[in-house]
């Protein structure tokens, strides 16, 4: 396996939707380390005229979307309610 971790995560993407939990066990890396090769991810794709699109967190007390959310990271908590129950966001490349 010569390829490179972000090069796999590329592959993994393009063939479906995944979290950045499912990601990390996929690959054998921390989510930490998810979050930082999508930031980088995302800017190299757009050079082979894709993208890569973020279905965004949401509170599954109140329902609130974190629709407006730039960064790769899980929210904490929702700025609505304040719950932390909160569904992951997931990733995929178009």
């Amino acid at each position: 396996m010569d390829e490179t971790i972000r090069q796999r995560m590329i592959e993994l993407l393009a063939g479906g939707e995944y979290t950045d939990r499912d990601l990390s066990q996929f690959l054998g890396i921390s989510e930490k380390d998810v979050v930082y090769h999508l930031e980088h991810i995302a800017r190299s794709v757009q050079g082979q005229k894709r993208k890569l699109k973020v279905i965004p967190a949401r509170c599954m007390e109140c329902g609130f979307t974190f629709e407006d959310r730039r960064r790769f990271s899980k929210p904490g908590r929702c700025p609505r309610c304040k719950g932390e129950h909160l569904q992951d966001p997931r990733y995929h490349i178009q």
